[in-house]
């Protein structure tokens, strides 16, 4: 990883440790491990990516205190742990950020939930004019809306019909990691897409590329680089590779059962059109036999009845010729 290897990595900066490496990063922070392992361990880190994401000046921003911190570099048994990370921005906003590789297909409604969680902030006697506002922001690997690409969506709860926007305080977002090049002109002047690059860099060569931007993605490539030369951070990280690819497994070996089910259906739905097919053939057959038989019969049953009528017609005229029937001559 490194061109040199110190045998005292304290003697050297990281700095002039992360000039020398080169080659491919082990772990970036698409890692959710990694990812919150550098925001949680470099407040610098976390307010200037926060400064970036909400458009704020470096002044405006004077507390980022994460509310649910982890012991990093402790053992992890739950593998479907949350490592997103709750934040109190300023003690008066709250903040969720969550890096989301994996497309569970549930990110719209689970974004929602976690929002609402964080919107219910208000203690027992408080008012309604002290709720903290709530912002969810999440960097997710794969685009949400696939007919609506954009790299930093925010969302916001408006009008239908004016568009007015009914509250500041409730708001999503999500930075679509695969959609960096469409990220607009102020994404750019806040430093978004730098960010970004930065999250899905693969070679220590794009990291310093990016360290160059400003002080805070220079500290946050400090930061990768240190948690990629802690053993037991690798292992962490590597956990969490292990978990998402056995989830990927998983969910492939559920599209190949859908696949499966699919073609058994469609073949299921064959038999039954093709038996259905025969059947209606088969009563079509048994019903034109029917009514020709009938037809038949009606017409045999017509002429008997003809016959007898004309029998009957020439009996009566034989009888009322008969010379019984005629009356006497006059003497």
């Amino acid at each position: 990883m490194t061109k040199n290897k110190a045998k005292n990595p304290t003697s050297i900066s990281l700095t002039s440790m992360l000039e020398n490496a080169y080659g491919k990063i082990p772990y970036n922070m698409t890692n959710d491990y990694m990812f919150r392992a550098v925001l949680q361990s470099n407040n610098k880190v976390l307010r200037g990516l926060i400064c970036s994401l909400l458009h704020l000046k470096e002044t405006e921003v004077y507390s980022v205190e994460i509310t649910n911190p982890v012991i990093l570099g402790e053992a992890v048994h739950d593998k479907e742990i949350r490592l997103d990370i709750s934040l109190k921005l300023n003690n008066k906003s709250v903040i969720n950020l969550e890096m989301q590789i994996a497309n569970k297909l549930n990110w719209t409604n689970r974004s929602l939930l976690y929002l609402s969680r964080s919107f219910d902030n208000l203690h027992h006697g408080q008012d309604y004019l002290d709720i903290h506002s709530a912002i969810h922001i999440g960097f997710l690997d794969y685009t949400l809306f696939p007919e609506h690409p954009e790299f930093y969506a925010t969302y916001k709860m408006s009008n239908m019909k004016n568009h007015h926007i009914y509250s500041d305080n409730f708001v999503l977002s999500v930075v679509d990691l695969t959609c960096i090049d469409l990220a607009t002109e102020e994404d750019r002047l806040y430093h978004i897409n730098d960010w970004a690059r930065l999250f899905k860099a693969t070679t220590w060569e794009e990291v310093k590329k990016m360290a160059q931007q400003n002080e805070y993605l220079q500290e946050a490539s400090r930061s990768i680089f240190q948690f990629n030369t802690d053993e037991q951070m690798r292992k962490l990280c590597r956990d969490r590779v292990e978990y998402y690819q056995d989830l990927r497994n998983y969910e492939r070996y559920i599209k190949q059962q859908d696949s499966v089910i699919a073609k058994l259906t469609v073949e299921k739905d064959a038999a039954i059109a093709e038996l259905t097919a025969e059947k209606d053939a088969t009563i079509a057959e048994l019903t034109a036999e029917r009514d020709a038989t009938i037809a038949e019969l009606t017409a045999e049953r017509d002429a008997a009845i003809a016959a007898l009528q004309s029998q009957i017609q020439s009996l009566t005229d034989q009888l009322q010729n008969s010379p019984a029937n005629r009356e006497p001559a006059e003497k």
